[in-house]
């Protein structure tokens, strides 16, 4: 997911760029603006974490750009390309460390896991959104 931050400075296609050089292949996007609610389900899991307020806010303060992205060994070949949740620790050339401004203006959102994608695939999109 590109966070509100990077496409509301005009990174989006620039991420785009980095994730196809990446060997990835996206099979679904869409570009969204997340209501308090959704914003608030995606990120239940932090609900009881003291940032989980700010996140939601952040979240929906503009539009994002939802993917599925299909590769080989694709969480862990994502995890690297976007880099450290910290732009300042991310490794040149890493999505964050070109388009991230903060920890919490991090740019883009990659899935920790092949269990988590699956779910938050299916959270965005249907299988019939798929190709």
């Amino acid at each position: 997911m590109i966070k509100p931050d990077a496409v509301g400075n005009g990174h989006t296609g620039a991420i785009l760029n980095d994730i196809i050089a990446g060997g990835f292949k996206i099979v679904a996007m869409k570009y969204i603006r997340l209501s308090q609610e959704t914003a608030g389900a995606f990120y239940a899991v932090h609900a009881e974490r003291p940032f989980y307020g700010e996140l939601v806010k952040f979240m929906t303060s503009g539009p994002i750009v939802a993917a599925i992205l299909e590769k080989d060994n694709a969480v862990e070949d994502f995890r690297k390309l976007i880099g450290a949740t910290d732009p300042a620790k991310a490794e040149a050339g890493t999505v964050r460390n070109k388009y991230a401004k903060s920890i919490e203006a991090n740019a883009i959102h990659g899935s920790d896991s092949d269990e988590n994608a699956e779910i938050e695939g299916n959270f965005f999109f249907s299988q019939f959104e798929r190709f």
